[in-house]
C-alpha cells in the first residue's frame, strides 16, 4: 500500500497530454472518483429515509432476504428495536464498513491483484449494488456488494493519484489531491440533489437507478485510461513495510493513532447529518420554500458544497495567520473543528427550542457549518498522517485513518437509535457535547502530542 518510487519500467511512457499541468492519469483518477461519490452519496442521501418510509413497512420487509435473522441479532442484543432504531444502527454499519474495508482492499492489490485490476472490479462491485438496490430481496446483498466494492476501489483509487508523481514531488501531490477532492466535492454535491429530486419525483428505485448508471460510467471512465496509470510492484511494497516496521517507529505510528482517535467525536458529531438529521428534517421542518419543496436528500449536498467554497477562504486565512505567526497546528485545527460542529449541534438544539415547526434556514446553517469543520479537522488529519507516518508505512497509517470513521458511523447508527427515547432538542444537545469533549481533549492535548511527534 505504500505508493514507492518506482522503476522507469514500471511508468508509463511520457506523454505530452496534461490535465492543469498535471499527468493525463489524473484526469481518469479525478472523474471516476467524481461519478463514485456521486453515486455513493445519491444513494446515502435516500438510505435512512427508504428503510423507513418504504422498505421497513409491511408488505415489504417481510421480502428481505436475510433480514430476520439480521433484526434478531440485533435484538438479541439491544431488545426490541423499533423501525428507526433499526434503519440507523443499519446505516451506520453500512457507512462504517465502507471506511472499514480500504484496509483490506490495499492489501489485496499489494499482495495479490494489483490496485488497478482491485480498483476495476470494485466498480464493478460497487455497480452490482446499486442495482440490487431496486428489488426488495437483494437490499441486503446489495448493501454486502457496495461495502465490498468500496473497500477494493476507495483506498488503492487514491494511492493511484501520489503514485504519478516522483517520490520527492511534494507539491505535485499537493496539486494533485486538490485536483483530486475537487472531484470528491463535485460528485458529494451533485448525487444528494439528482438522485433525491428524482426519488422525490419518480420514486426511491429511479433515485437508487440513476445511482448505479453513474457508477458504471465511473467503470467506463476509470478503464478508459487504465494504460496512463501506475502499477508498483507487489515486492517493492512488500519489502518498503518490513523495513519501516523494524525501525522503531512505534511511538510515532502510536501518537499518530491517538490523533485519529481524537476526530472520532467530531466524526460522530458530523456525519450524523446524514442519518437522523434527515429523519428530523423530514418530521421538524418547514421545507416548503416559496412554493417549492425541498427534497429531504438535497440537505446532504450543503455541506460539501461549503467545503469546496470555503477551501480558497481558509487557505488565505491560514497564510495571513501564518505570516504573523499565529497558524493553529494541526492538533489545534482539528480542535477548532470539533468546536464548530459543536455549535452547528447547538444550533438544532436552539431551534427545537424556539418551535415545533422549525425555519429551513436552520438546517442550512447547520449544514454549512459542518462543510467548514470537516475542513478544519479530516484535510488536516490526513496531511498530519502523511508528513509525520514513517516512509514505509504511510499508505497503511492513511488506510487506519479511514478506521476511525469506521468507528465513528458505528457509533452514528448506535446512537441514533436513542433518538426515539429523547426529545430533539435532547438528542442535538447530546451530539453538540461530543463534540465538545472532542475539542476539549484536542486542545489539552495538543502539546504533549507535538512533543511525542517531533521527538
Amino acid at each position: 500500500m505504500t505508493e514507492a518510487a518506482l522503476p522507469p519500467l514500471d511508468r508509463p511512457r511520457p506523454s505530452t497530454r496534461t490535465f492543469f499541468g498535471e499527468p493525463i492519469g489524473l484526469a481518469y483518477l479525478s472523474f471516476t472518483e467524481a461519478w463514485e461519490r456521486f453515486s455513493y452519496y445519491g444513494m446515502t442521501a435516500l438510505l435512512v429515509l427508504y428503510m423507513t418510509q418504504a422498505l421497513f413497512t409491511p408488505g415489504h420487509i417481510e421480502h428481505i432476504a436475510g433480514f430476520a435473522s439480521l433484526r434478531a441479532a440485533f435484538e438479541s442484543v439491544r431488545g426490541p428495536m423499533s423501525t428507526l432504531a433499526l434503519a440507523s444502527q443499519i446505516y451506520g454499519l453500512y457507512t462504517g464498513f465502507v471506511y472499514f474495508t480500504p484496509v483490506f482492499g490495499g492489501l489485496i492489490a499489494d499482495r495479490f491483484l494489483g490496485r488497478k485490476l482491485s480498483v476495476a472490479i470494485g466498480a464493478v462491485l460497487m455497480s452490482a449494488g446499486h442495482i440490487a438496490m431496486a428489488f426488495d430481496a437483494s437490499f441486503l446483498l446489495a448493501l454486502v456488494l457496495l461495502i465490498t466494492g468500496c473497500g477494493l476501489l476507495k483506498g488503492n483509487i487514491s494511492t493511484q493519484v501520489g503514485a504519478l508523481y516522483a517520490e520527492d514531488d511534494g507539491p505535485g501531490r499537493t496539486r494533485a489531491f486538490s485536483i483530486f477532492s475537487m472531484g470528491i466535492n463535485v460528485g458529494a454535491v451533485a448525487g444528494p440533489l439528482v438522485c433525491g429530486l428524482l426519488a422525490q419525483r419518480y420514486g426511491w428505485h429511479v433515485g437508487f437507478g440513476l445511482a448505479g448508471v453513474l457508477m458504471l460510467f465511473g467503470l467506463v471512465t476509470y478503464l478508459a485510461g487504465y494504460h496512463t496509470l501506475v502499477e508498483p510492484p507487489p515486492s517493492t511494497v512488500r519489502k518498503e513495510a518490513r523495513a519501516a516496521a523494524g525501525s522503531g517507529n512505534w511511538r510515532i505510528v502510536l501518537t499518530l493513532v491517538a490523533v485519529m482517535a481524537l476526530t472520532v467525536f467530531q466524526s460522530i458529531a458530523y456525519y450524523q447529518n446524514s442519518n437522523i438529521a434527515l429523519v428530523w428534517i423530514d418530521k421538524y421542518v418547514d421545507l416548503n420554500l416559496l412554493g417549492f419543496h425541498v427534497p429531504v436528500a438535497w440537505f446532504n449536498s450543503i455541506d460539501p458544497f461549503a467545503s469546496i467554497i470555503f477551501v480558497p477562504i481558509l487557505i488565505a486565512l491560514w497564510k495571513w495567520q501564518d505570516s504573523r505567526g499565529g497558524e493553529p497546528g494541526e492538533i489545534m485545527k482539528i480542535s477548532t473543528g470539533a468546536w464548530m460542529a459543536c455549535a452547528a449541534n447547538l444550533l438544532l438544539f436552539v431551534a427545537c427550542t424556539i418551535s415545533d415547526r422549525v425555519s429551513v434556514i436552520y438546517p442550512f446553517i447547520y449544514d454549512v457549518i459542518l462543510g467548514v469543520a470537516f475542513l478544519y479537522y479530516w484535510p488536516t488529519l490526513l496531511a498530519l498522517v502523511s508528513r509525520a507516518a514513517p516512509a514505509g508505512l504511510k499508505a497503511t497509517l492513511m488506510g487506519c485513518a479511514f478506521l476511525s470513521l469506521f468507528v465513528s458511523n458505528i457509533l452514528i447508527g448506535w446512537i441514533g437509535g436513542f433518538y426515539e427515547h429523547l426529545t430533539p432538542a435532547q438528542f442535538w444537545a447530546l451530539e453538540a457535547s461530543i463534540a465538545g469533549v472532542g475539542g476539549l481533549l484536542a486542545m489539552l492535548l495538543n502539546k504533549p502530542l507535538k512533543r511525542l511527534l517531533e521527538h
